[in-house]
């Protein structure tokens, strides 16, 4: 299961009613923007949700995948789109309150992908239609959304309310929430466990710093966050290596990084005089892989705090 963020603005309602999504094949000058290139990754039960005018209003589930298909006649087109386009069936799940994504942005904004962001920095939705929304940020919403449309019945409204108990009862967003959250969960634990297994051989079951092999001590790090990786990426043992929970912490958040010949860099935030309570020594060199380079690469130019 994957899942993505529409931004469907004006097209929301009509869209809602046909029970689709929709989107040009090229636009004007012949060009195939990504956004629109993205529905023919939407296959039977990946999830959508859906953000209208700053909030996320509902959350669907493809009931097939993407097909090519003419525009329907009730869809407005102002900007003279071609007719041909890509089509997704989904149920429309709406939700009783929306989550209005600037009021939880600082803790959205850390999930996002650097590529292909949905959201701008101020917590704006980004032009285009279809983006990618990854496990990570995908838990987050859900835990948003939960909060604000699971009611938890009290006692007292079980014998005032039972308004309350039967909207609960019968709120079909309820399960779609449980099962999205559980396969995403799955789909996460899945991934992270065979990335491990088959990233622990390459460095010998230990630190690639200080040599430590507990078990319960070491962890896979990633050198592409999940966020930015693609699902071949997320289980590339390459794209990472073994360290130490102190030394994963330190690279997962860019105060250390590696260069191609496998030479220790150690961001300026860290004062030098501190190198030995974090166990660094700028003149390590751990060995190097020949497909862990461009990983390493990637984490040195995004993730690497310089200063």
């Amino acid at each position: 299961m994957n899942s993505f963020i529409v931004m469907q603005g004006e097209t929301y309602n009509e869209e809602r009613k046909l029970g689709i999504l929709w989107s040009p094949q090229r636009d004007k000058g012949g060009l195939v923007p990504h956004s629109w290139k993205r529905m023919t990754e939407v296959e039977e039960g990946d999830r959508v949700f859906h953000y209208v005018k700053g909030n996320i209003i509902a959350i669907s589930i493809a009931r097939e995948g993407c097909k090519e298909a003419k525009k329907p006649s009730t869809i407005q087109n102002p900007d003279k789109w071609n007719d041909d386009g890509y089509l997704v069936h989904l149920e429309y799940h709406e939700l009783d309150k929306p989550l209005h994504v600037r009021d939880h942005f600082k803790e959205i904004s850390p999930l996002l992908p650097i590529k292909y962001s949905p959201f701008q920095h101020d917590g704006d939705g980004n032009s285009g239609y279809l983006y990618p929304c990854n496990e990570e940020l995908v838990l987050k919403l859900l835990e948003f959304i939960s909060e604000l449309n699971i009611y938890q019945v009290r006692e007292e409204q079980l014998e005032f309310g039972i308004d309350v108990v039967r909207h609960t009862e019968h709120n079909t967003l309820i399960p779609v929430l449980a099962e999205t959250e559980s396969e995403t969960i799955t789909k996460m634990r899945r991934g992270q466990q065979r990335f491990k297994k088959e990233l622990l051989p390459l460095w010998e079951g230990k630190c690639a710093l200080c040599g430590i092999d507990q078990p319960q001590l070491v962890k896979a790090s990633y050198s592409k966050p999940w966020r930015d990786s693609t699902d071949e990426e997320r289980l590339d043992p390459y794209n990472g290596l073994l360290l130490c929970l102190n030394h994963d912490a330190l690279y997962t958040n860019g105060f250390i990084t590696f260069d191609g010949q496998g030479r220790l860099h150690i961001s300026a935030v860290i004062n030098e005089v501190d190198y030995l309570n974090y166990w660094l020594d700028p003149k390590t060199k751990i060995k190097v892989h020949a497909d862990n380079k461009p990983y390493f690469k990637w984490h040195r130019k995004n993730i690497f705090k310089m200063n």
